[in-house]
């Protein structure tokens, strides 16, 4: 990230959330660690210092504790400064609540607990306190930044590897589009029409964003106008069984969820058979699982004479599966079952 840019949310500010749970108890656990670790470099193992190591334990959560929470207040706001100047202000938090917590944690045990009620500051400890959490604090800062922007990183690659996949058009499915529509111009102009229509609105949806969410019913009108393009292609032979009335038609879903499966079973599937088949649309929605199966008909080896094309249908598969976990992570993706009679593509989201 350049220094002069401003994040551009709370989300990817590069400290972390720290008001959760999970990172509370996960700096506990450090803070606890860190206090064995230094005990031990300390007295060794031997002469292990309960005592002292009770007191190294409380300051040092006092600091881990007392710093996330500020940071934690802090972190809203500073994500619109300039990185540099929300770095040092976190930088300079951390050892402001070093320092208090090592002069009060001084006057606590010299003046009150002692029963002498004097006072006393030493400077040295004070100073040796702060320098130690100047470098450990340095050290958790600049992982927390290298940390970030591996993540921000790592989604730049993943939207970009998304966006790929769905942007992709085959050539040859542009090329036979362009052809039909310039075939209809002189025999029927409401049909070619409809078809750039048609094809304008595939392209739209290619080009959208990653992230565009659509309503259920705007994804089955997108996988309409691509059947009605394939149908002029195709004609009789291409033949569509919908079966989607269980799902509710403003579900929202990401743009291009069904019509990647449709395009494999018509390329894959139907195109390669000189009678054509049947492509089975079926969409289920219960209990926050979006299911979505495309069945085709298998194309027999001996009647039918599939093209060269048939051997891309794997890697059409595993684009579609990739998309899917890329999108939703590991419980998504796509599964497929081949028997003698069809061919199932099954989607889970």
């Amino acid at each position: 990230m350049n220094k002069n840019n401003k994040p551009a949310s709370d989300q990817e500010f590069f400290i972390p959330d720290l008001c959760n749970v999970q990172a509370v108890l996960f700096l506990v656990l450090v803070a606890e660690l860190l206090a064995i670790v230094l005990e031990l470099a300390e007295s060794g193992l031997r002469a292990f210092n309960w005592q002292s190591f009770a007191l190294a334990s409380l300051f040092i959560q006092w600091v881990f504790l007392l710093s996330a929470a500020l940071l934690c207040q802090l972190r809203s706001g500073l994500s619109d400064w300039p990185l540099p100047r929300a770095a040092s202000l976190c930088y300079l938090v951390i050892l402001a609540v070093v320092a208090s917590a090592s002069a009060l944690g001084q006057w606590l045990l010299s003046g009150v607990f002692s029963g002498s009620g004097q006072w006393r500051l030493d400077g040295w400890k004070l100073a040796s306190d702060v320098l130690m959490c100047a470098v450990l604090a340095g050290i958790v800062l600049r992982y927390f930044y290298l940390t970030q922007q591996l993540r921000l990183n790592q989604r730049a690659e993943l939207q970009a590897r998304i966006q790929a996949l769905q942007s992709r058009i085959r050539p040859h499915f542009l090329f036979n589009s362009m052809n039909i529509i310039a075939s209809l111009i002189a025999v029927d102009q409401e049909a070619a029409e409809t078809a750039v229509e048609d094809l304008a609105g595939l392209f739209r949806a290619s080009l959208a964003e990653v992230a565009t969410q659509v309503t259920f019913a705007e994804e089955l009108e997108l996988c309409r106008r691509y059947t009605r393009i394939e149908k002029l292609r195709l004609g009789e032979r291409l033949q569509m069984d919908w079966q989607v009335d269980q799902v509710p038609q403003s579900l929202n879903i990401p743009s291009l969820t069904l019509q990647p499966l449709l395009e494999n079973a018509i390329y894959h599937g139907i195109q390669q058979m000189p009678k054509g088949g049947t492509v089975t649309v079926i969409a289920h929605y219960q209990q926050g699982i979006f299911t979505l199966t495309v069945i085709n008909p298998v194309v027999d080896p001996v009647v039918d004479k599939p093209g060269t094309n048939v051997d891309g249908n794997r890697l059409a598969q595993d684009n579609i599966h990739r998309r899917l976990q890329a999108l939703y992570g590991p419980k998504a993706g796509l599964t497929t079952e081949l028997n003698q009679q069809r061919h199932q593509h099954r989607a889970v989201i």
